[in-house]
């Protein structure tokens, strides 16, 4: 999709934010170690995980929307299939989901994507 600078920037930072907040926004006490809402939402059994898994397309969506590529678009899409199937199981499936990150890793694939192409960073 062709748009003006000023419009696709606004897109990057506002799922810049949204990654944030579902994968990073709060740090554990004491350590380095990150984690969003992601890790509090996918507590409610099935319908956190679709929640964040449409959460997940949205941003997705968005990068498409930014001229990402095919092919680094399946890479995005199995980042999320990834976390959607390893935080589906209980318990372990939560602490997968904090370490994975599957959000802020398609964010760092659009930055890439927008660096080799001479595209616009925030």
């Amino acid at each position: 999709m062709i748009e003006g600078p000023a419009k696709a920037a606004a897109r990057l930072a506002r799922i810049k934010r949204l990654a944030w907040l579902v994968d990073g926004a709060f740090r554990l006490p004491g350590t380095r170690f990150r984690f969003g809402l992601n890790s509090l939402i996918g507590l409610v059994p099935g319908a956190g995980d679709a929640v964040l898994g449409g959460l997940s397309l949205y941003i997705i969506y968005e990068a498409a929307q930014l001229g990402v590529p095919r092919h680094r678009l399946a890479q995005m899409v199995g980042n999320v299939a990834l976390e959607v199937v390893g935080g589906s199981v209980p318990i372990l499936g939560d602490v997968f989901d904090m370490a994975l990150k599957a959000n802020l890793r398609n964010i760092r694939l659009l930055e890439e994507h927008l660096r080799a192409t001479g595209g616009m960073l925030t």
